[in-house]
């Protein structure tokens, strides 16, 4: 069995930061409601970037760019990244439901859905919100919310690092859009 070589940085084929900007995205975008770690926040745009978000919404505490310790984490997707911030994440929501984006908190709530049951359609735009680390999302912007979506868990923790969350949702956001023929 022939031996895998690590690929040099210019096999990558990264796009310039104005390709970037200037490429099509998913239609989809993350809320942060009150992230208080900027290691988070800067994994956050690092995946969002990876993964061709449109962008994310910073809220309440949640620390935005330009700000070293984000940039730790997000290793310069803070610079392809479009962000915009608001002091409370409920007018974000409000915005984005005037735009026709789909909400979903991120959250164990009574109704909350199976992300492996989520489906989406290639015609509508999404928003993730994303709590604090410790209190998760606040119950005013999951009442906003069109639902909440649940990631299963097993263990005796129940509750992801938000930027794992992030990734997790993220990604499986790309396989079901792109698993339905569509790219960004």
């Amino acid at each position: 069995m022939a031996k895998a070589r690590k690929l040099k940085i210019e096999e990558l084929y990264r796009k310039s930061i104005e390709e970037f900007k200037n490429s099509s995205k998913f239609p989809v975008v993350v809320v942060l409601d009150n992230v208080r770690s900027l290691n988070n926040i800067g994994s956050i745009f690092r995946t969002c970037d990876a993964l061709n978000v449109e962008k994310i919404v910073l809220c309440g505490i949640s620390a935005t760019p330009p700000n070293t310790e984000i940039h730790k984490t997000a290793l310069g997707a803070e610079d392809s990244m479009q962000w915009d911030y608001y002091e409370k994440a409920e007018e974000a929501i409000r915005i984005l439901k005037e735009q026709g984006y789909q909400i979903f908190a991120l959250e164990q709530t009574t109704d909350s859905i199976d992300i492996r049951e989520f489906e989406i359609s290639t015609n509508k735009k999404y928003a993730f919100v994303f709590g604090n680390e410790l209190k998760g999302v606040a119950q005013g912007v999951i009442d906003g919310c069109k639902g909440a979506i649940e990631i299963p868990q097993f263990g005796t923790k129940h509750s992801f690092n938000v930027s794992v969350t992030a990734g997790i949702v993220i990604w499986d956001f790309f396989v079901k859009f792109t698993s339905k023929g569509k790219g960004a």
